[in-house]
């Protein structure tokens, strides 16, 4: 799977890199991804796949795989990793969920991963609106499960709750990167700030599967990434992806190193040995990378751990 190099953001100067040799995959494309890009492009919501130059946009879209971002696509935070643009944000728009849905229903999705930017300018952080997206996909595709990947909302337990009251299949909040480099790299975001949101989903609504995601590669130790996944078994997240930072254009934070394939598949070992349900780790795994099949497998071990 590759996310696609569609460069959205044309103030991003980008230089050649030299890749190590497992980063080199070739472009797929065809009709598939041709109809996958113009269903997203009439829907008028952004993808994360696009606004964050994922890596593995054109493998997924050639699945009609595609990770929507609503609430616009600006963010009204500015992390050192990411390529999504900061700025002032337009107000949601009122006919988002509708579109949105119509375009998971026209893709034929049978799960859908939806995101959003931080919205720290609206009331309720966008919680509302995250909700009424949730719902109205339910009601027109109502075979559809539902994986949501929203900001922490300062944890505020409002603001979770409305988002759970929705009834999403699966919580996805992504710790990102290890306790000693976030304040570097994530200045509005905090470490236990995450762990509490994911605390609180698995409060409120102990049947919603909770999932969260790190990044490789800024400069953190094992030791401190085998830390990150025993913090989030503390909070009794289900599901963890662990992939490779890939530096976005110049501008963003270099890569320290790449981490060789052998070594996510150490550490998806000793991960699977804490307890997680599940454990997708790998040079391009990302929190949506395969999120259909991570969830399907994660569903059917739970379910199964349950008749036990």
């Amino acid at each position: 799977m590759i996310e696609l190099t569609i460069l959205p953001a044309a103030s991003l100067r980008t230089t050649t890199r030299r890749l190590p040799p497992w980063l080199k995959r070739p472009l797929p494309a065809g009709d598939v991804f041709s109809r996958t890009r113009r269903i997203v492009a009439e829907s008028g919501v952004a993808t994360v796949c696009q606004e964050a130059r994922c890596p593995n946009l054109t493998e997924c879209w050639s699945k009609r795989h595609a990770t929507f971002m609503i609430l616009g696509d600006k963010c009204t935070r500015r992390c050192h990793y990411c390529a999504v643009s900061t700025a002032r944000p337009e107000p949601p728009a009122a006919d988002e969920p509708h579109r949105l849905a119509h375009a998971v229903a026209e893709l034929g999705l049978s799960h859908v991963v939806i995101t959003a930017v931080a919205r720290d300018d609206q009331k309720d952080e966008g919680a509302g609106h995250f909700a009424r997206c949730v719902e109205e996909i339910h009601r027109l595709c109502p075979d559809t499960t539902v994986e949501v990947l929203p900001a922490d909302f300062h944890a505020r337990r409002e603001c979770i709750q409305n988002l759970c009251d929705a009834r999403p299949d699966i919580y996805n909040h992504n710790l990102e990167m290890v306790e000693r480099l976030t304040p570097q790299f994530r200045p509005q975001g905090k470490y236990r700030r995450s762990l509490e949101v994911l605390r609180l989903v698995k409060q409120i609504a102990p049947h919603i599967m909770t999932k969260s995601g790190l990044m490789a590669g800024l400069g953190e130790t094992r030791d401190e990434l085998l830390q990150s996944f025993a913090d989030l078994r503390a909070v009794d997240c289900d599901v963890l992806t662990v992939g490779q930072y890939l530096q976005p254009s110049d501008q963003h934070a270099p890569v320290a190193r790449y981490y060789e394939p052998a070594e996510f598949d150490e550490l998806a070992a000793i991960a699977n040995q804490m307890g997680f349900v599940s454990v997708a780790a790998g040079p391009f795994v990302r929190s949506s990378y395969n999120a259909e099949d991570v969830f399907v497998e994660s569903r059917r071990r739970l379910e199964g751990s349950a008749e036990c």
